[in-house]
Formats: C-alpha cells, sequence, structure tokens
C-alpha cells in the first residue's frame, strides 16, 4: 500500500484527514473551514525541526532546482513542477499538466520606486503566464490533481482570470469544464479565452458570490471536481512565485510583498511557500506579505481595522473585476499570514488604482487594473510608515494588461473616471494623470501638419 505524501488540515478546527477523503466542496464536514495540504515539514506535523532526516535537504534541494532549469522535459520547463518536491500531491507524474508556467520575470521599477521615496522597488509579473495570469500556477496544480483521480469535468466560478486558466489547462487535459461567471460584471477579453479553450460559459444573473453558491450546490450532485480557491491544491502551485522570487534575488529575502486581494487565497498560498521554506532552512527569516483591495470591495480591509475582528461581507463594485468579490473564501488563510508575518492592509480608491497602473505602465510593465492596487497601496504604506525607504519590496502583478484593455484605453482617452471621481483628485495627481495619459492624435493625412504636430509634442516632452 503507498504512503500517502501529504494530508489535509482543517484551518479552523484542526482535524487532519488524507487527500481522497475530502468532499466535493472542500470544506470540513464538521465546522466547515478551508483546508491546507499538509507535509512531514509543515509547521505543526510534529517534526521538531529542519533538520530531521526524513525532510528535504536544502542545499540539495538548491541545487536540483537549478539543474532542472536546463532540462528539456515538459515538467522541469515548468516554472510550478519544477520545485514538485515540495507538493507532491499526484499518484502519478504522469498526470501532471502544463503548459510551460511559472518562469515569470522580476522587473525592476525605477521610477516607481523613486516617485515615492523607496530605494528598491521590483515586479513579479505573474501576467506572464500563459493564459495571462497567476491563476495558471494554481490550475497546473489543482487540474493535474483532478486528472490524477479520474474526473471527467472540472468547473469554476470566475470574474474572468480562472475561467481562462481553468478551460486552458482542462483543454490541454482533454478534460471538459463549465464556467459560472456572474452577468455584466467581468472583462470580457478574459471570458473570450475560456470560450476559446472550449469551455462551456454559463452566465448567470448574479454576482461572483453568487456564483459560487450555484456552483457548490451542483458539485454535491455530480461528479465535477471544483477548482476555485477553496480547492486547497490551487495554492499548493499559487505558491510556487514565492520560491521563484527567492531564486531571482540569489536566495535574499525580500523584507515586504504586496499582494491584491480578491478571493485572498494568493496572499496565503505565497505566505504558506515562504514559512514552508524557512521550515526547511532554505531561508533563515519570512518577508512582510501586505494586502491592498478595492475600496468598493474590501471585506478584509474591513475587518483589519475592526477592533472586534469580525468578517462582514460586502456588495463589491470596483472596475479592478478581478478583485470584484465581496465574500471572500480565503479571507481566514489570509488573515492568518497577515497577522503571523506581520503585515498590513489597505483599501485604495478607483482613481488611486487608474493613476498606479498608469504608472506602472509608463515602465513599460503593463499590468491589468487588479494589480496595480499593489503600488497604489504602497504609496499609502509609505506615508503610514509602514514600509521605510531602504526595505527591499516586490509588488505581485497577478494579470496581463490585455486582460481589460477597455480600462486602459478609456483611461488614456480621459473617459474611465466620473466627473464626481475626477473632482476628488488633488491637483499634484491631476498633474500627474496628465502627464501619463496618451491618447491617439488624429490628424490629417498631410505630411506638414504631420511634422507640424510632431514638432509641437517634441517640445511639450522637453518640458516635462
Amino acid at each position: 500500500m503507498k504512503v500517502a505524501t501529504h494530508h489535509l488540515r482543517c484551518t479552523e478546527c484542526g482535524a487532519v484527514i488524507t487527500g481522497s477523503a475530502v468532499n466535493s466542496i472542500f470544506r470540513c464536514p464538521d465546522c466547515n473551514g478551508l483546508y491546507d495540504v499538509i507535509y512531514p515539514w509543515s509547521p505543526g506535523t510534529g517534526s521538531s525541526d529542519a533538520n530531521n532526516s526524513n525532510l528535504p535537504n536544502a542545499s540539495a534541494l538548491r541545487w536540483l532546482w537549478q539543474e532542472r532549469r536546463t532540462s528539456t522535459l515538459p515538467l522541469d520547463q515548468s516554472g510550478v513542477w519544477r520545485f514538485r518536491d515540495l507538493f507532491p500531491i499526484l499518484e502519478n507524474l504522469d498526470n501532471a499538466v502544463t503548459l510551460r508556467e511559472g518562469n515569470t520575470p522580476l522587473y525592476d521599477l525605477p521610477r516607481c520606486a523613486k516617485a515615492i521615496g523607496l530605494n528598491w522597488l521590483t515586479a513579479k509579473h505573474q501576467g506572464m503566464n500563459p493564459t495571462g495570469s497567476f491563476k495558471d500556477t494554481g490550475m497546473t496544480a489543482a487540474l493535474s490533481v483532478a486528472a490524477d483521480r479520474g474526473f471527467e469535468w472540472v468547473a469554476c466560478a470566475s470574474t474572468g482570470n480562472t475561467s481562462a486558466a481553468m478551460a486552458a489547462y482542462a483543454a490541454r487535459a482533454g478534460l471538459r469544464s463549465i464556467v459560472f461567471i456572474p452577468e455584466g460584471k467581468i472583462a470580457w477579453g478574459k471570458l473570450s479565452q475560456s470560450m476559446d479553450y472550449g469551455a462551456l460559459t454559463i452566465q448567470l444573473k448574479t454576482d461572483f458570490d453568487g456564483c459560487v453558491r450555484i456552483l457548490t450546490d451542483l458539485v454535491t450532485r455530480f461528479p465535477i471536481y471544483l477548482l476555485n480557491s477553496v480547492n486547497p491544491y490551487r495554492l499548493e502551485g499559487q505558491k510556487t512565485p514565492a520560491f521563484e522570487i527567492l531564486e531571482q534575488l540569489d536566495w535574499q529575502v525580500p523584507d515586504h510583498i504586496i499582494v491584491p486581494g480578491g478571493n485572498l487565497a494568493n496572499s496565503s498560498a505565497l505566505g504558506k511557500g515562504f514559512i514552508e521554506m524557512q521550515r526547511l532552512g532554505l531561508i533563515q527569516r519570512l518577508p512582510k506579505i501586505s494586502i491592498i483591495q478595492a475600496e468598493g470591495a474590501n471585506p478584509l480591509y474591513r475587518w483589519f481595522m475592526d477592533s472586534n475582528r469580525i468578517m462582514r461581507p460586502v456588495t463589491a463594485d470596483t472596475r479592478a473585476t478581478a478583485i470584484r468579490i465581496g465574500n471572500p473564501a480565503s479571507w481566514r488563510k489570509a488573515a492568518n499570514i497577515i497577522d503571523r508575518l506581520g503585515g498590513w492592509c489597505e483599501q485604495v480608491s478607483e482613481q488611486e488604482i487608474a493613476l498606479a497602473k498608469a504608472q506602472i505602465g509608463a515602465e513599460g510593465v503593463g499590468c491589468e487594473p487588479a494589480s496595480a492596487v499593489t503600488f497604489a497601496g504602497l504609496k499609502k504604506l509609505v506615508a503610514l510608515g509602514k514600509v521605510a525607504p531602504e526595505e527591499r519590496v516586490v509588488l505581485i502583478l497577478t494579470g496581463h494588461t490585455l486582460k481589460d484593455s477597455q480600462y486602459t484605453i478609456d483611461y488614456h482617452r480621459g473617459e474611465l473616471l466620473t466627473e464626481a471621481e475626477n473632482a476628488q483628485i488633488s491637483a499634484s495627481d491631476q498633474a500627474l494623470h496628465t502627464a501619463l495619459r496618451k491618447p491617439p492624435i488624429v490628424l490629417e493625412p498631410d505630411s506638414d501638419v504631420v511634422l507640424h504636430a510632431l514638432e509641437s509634442h517634441m517640445k511639450l516632452a522637453q518640458t516635462v
């Protein structure tokens, strides 16, 4: 009989079960809590320290992961499965489904850093994954488990990115996929991906949280594998960018990681990755992880500021559609990571998101609106003294700029914000918006007219 390589532990009551014993909704039957995947090196599993002879060797792991970068095997070329030693979740590795995800760049942002008084700022751009978002790193892991366990149908509720990732990986695996999306509250560029990858798309007349309720009911009635972030195997893939960041920084731990907050699984996944690496002796200290939400979808921020620490769902409303979630499933996991790693939670306005996105874009690094909340929130953390000028900060950019191109077009045409929203922008930020907006110039097809316009533009650029 094969020995279990992992177990699932309820994050609320602590009950431990085998992976095969979990129910279809991935919730503890005793307390309705979510599960974490645990291994012999996970905190609280009884192993006294990282030097236990049964645990992986840190130096050997670093060498092995680096060696795999030169391999031509599909699993080794994946920036997720390259680290498979730290998430042994499959009975048969041949069932792993990969699109060569991960291996995303870490970009310097010198102008953004200078604008807010930091010496060092980088962005881990998860939008450079195969379907354009960080969801690929989690989907390759969880959908591989679905294939490993013999499921034919997979499904998710989505504001866009999850549906694109799930549909692509299901198509790759030869599985059938179903996407539930909220009516009229999704970026169509994202939805077009799931259509292209062959998913059955069902648009419900409700919000994201309403879609989740319907899907949760359906998976208890039909053999459909649920692939929303309540699925703990998603987080096992989503923790691997933490490993990549450290590799890219030559194993020097950054001081602060800033993450967008939507359904709140990503922050907890990254925190889990860093904690496990410390447990194994790969790093000696942990970074802070702070979470930024949009003002119109800010339940975790409200929890954080509430002295009673009570989670109250909100009716979500933000143009940053990827984080337009008012009742996040993984809020407890995210809250635990903030508390354990000493981070913070902030909220940012629509105006602040738009400006931050344009500032990141001006560095030649495009991202979707939900990603830009990280820089907008970092500005506030610096102003509050939560981030010092000498700290090394990494922004997590979760989606590609082409995920929501209409947002960018509307911004540069000056059509994104309402008159009331524009009236609330400070004079200094108005000047920044004016300098950053680059709408197309419409001219007659005459060389002299074009030349005159270019000369005027060049003179203006010299004064900026």
